[in-house]
């Protein structure tokens, strides 16, 4: 440190080489540093650093600020800050550095975010997804959350609120009108009464609607909004709510039934696909065709290159199997490098049509994959089963993987088939 301001004597002889800001300065940047806890000043503080131009390779210097994380008019509005009448607030979150910048609770400042496994959304989050979704936090609190991004600094802030006050609108309305009604039937007698009767109508029955759903009794389906006035406003904002719901279940279900990695339908929507096409190929005396694909050359891809490296495969070939099939059949991965098809109604030539599928998923592997600035061969070796609308989900999966290991072992690259015995029709 040569020079500062304001000047303080224990801060003349510092040495700031270390700094992660500083270094990033000497080489051309402007950076922002990790926010830390002031040895000067004693409080947290938030270092940038920018190089000072002299038409040099290397700055000859570099120009430090700091400024207190709570000063005012920069984060201090974040500090004081608060949604709902509880504990609902804010958070300021570094991701790279792993780290609560600012909080509506102080005693959460410049500590460490939760281990991952913790909070499933916050690991979510630190991984890039912003938007919102129901949580439950480090205090066993089922809250509602959302996260947007702040680019320039490459952090997000997190807006929460716990779950019994989101969602406590609607009760507390009912709890509010039920007692003003009773109130106004005993001021106003009958006709109070029958006209407050008729002005919360709608409500009653939207509350009544979303008890039952609560109840499932009634599938979880938007509430009929009658008119546009305040409880018209709030039914629309329920159902808005409710919209969003729905959504997340949609995704749930999705990632039930698809592997993550490519996309593809996973073991369980296969099982399923296949106990169709069973059922299918029994009722029309149709021919049943399965191939199992296992990568040829896949583990020197994990071992040399890393395994983001091996999912990047995973997925170009994967994109590269679905556009050989139909859109009736049904590629999935299963794990791992394996994957499977189904054929739907090969029709009565299934074994040629088996063949031209499988001669077309090895001849799509011929072109290499691009990996970064890597060209890495992948091959495959393919089992084919053909069966019949009585033949079994285990035995043709089970004879096509048999099938599939007979093609590695006569030189991969290639694939076999296997056509199961005929099963007896039942009486």
């Amino acid at each position: 440190m040569i020079a500062d301001y304001p000047a303080l004597p224990r801060r003349a002889r510092t040495n700031y080489a270390s700094r992660d800001y500083v270094q990033a300065a000497l080489a051309g940047y402007v950076r922002i540093g990790r926010p830390a806890m002031g040895h000067t000043a004693n409080e947290p503080i938030l270092p940038m650093a920018a190089p000072i131009a002299s038409g040099q390779a290397q700055p000859p210097a570099v120009l430090v600020g700091v400024t207190a994380l709570t000063a005012p008019g920069f984060l201090d509005a974040l500090r004081h800050s608060r949604i709902g009448d509880s504990s609902g607030g804010f958070l300021l979150i570094s991701p790279q550095d792993k780290l609560f910048v600012s909080s509506s609770s102080p005693d959460m400042e410049l500590k460490p975010t939760p281990a991952p496994g913790v909070n499933p959304l916050h690991d979510r989050a630190m991984a890039g997804f912003r938007g919102t979704g129901i949580t439950v936090n480090a205090r066993g609190e089922e809250e509602v959350s959302a996260m947007v991004s702040v680019p320039s600094v490459g952090w997000f802030v997190v807006a929460h609120l716990p779950s019994r006050d989101a969602f406590a609108t609607i009760g507390r309305l009912q709890h509010f009108l039920v007692k003003n009604a009773i109130m106004a039937t005993t001021a106003f007698m009958f006709l109070s009464a029958l006209g407050l009767y008729f002005v919360f109508r709608p409500l009653f029955h939207a509350v009544d609607r979303a008890e039952r759903m609560t109840r499932g009794d009634l599938p979880l389906e938007p509430l009929p909004v009658g008119r546009h006035d305040e409880v018209g406003h709030l039914l629309m904002a329920f159902n808005r709510l409710l919209s969003k719901l729905n959504d997340n279940q949609a995704e749930l279900a999705y990632l039930a039934h698809h592997d993550k990695l490519t996309g593809l339908p996973n073991r369980a929507l296969l099982a399923d696909r296949l106990h169709q096409l069973l059922a299918q190929a029994q009722r029309n005396n149709q021919h049943v065709a399965v191939l199992f694909l296992d990568l040829d050359g896949f583990k020197q891809i994990n071992d040399n290159l890393g395994h983001e490296a091996g999912d990047e495969a995973l997925r170009q070939v994967a994109d590269r199997f679905a556009l050989i099939v139909r859109q009736a059949d049904t590629p999935a991965r299963i794990g791992g490098d394996e994957f499977v098809l189904l054929l739907s109604s090969p029709g009565d030539k299934a074994e040629q049509a088996a063949s031209v599928v499988a001669a077309k998923c090895i001849d799509t592997l011929k072109t290499p994959v691009m990996l970064g600035d890597s060209e890495c061969v992948v091959g495959v070796s393919i089992g084919i089963a053909l069966g019949d609308g009585f033949s079994t989900s285990d035995s043709l999966l089970l004879a096509a993987d048999q099938a599939m290991y007979q093609a590695k072992n006569a030189g991969r690259g290639r694939y076999v088939i296997h056509t199961l015995a005929p099963s007896s029709q039942p009486a």
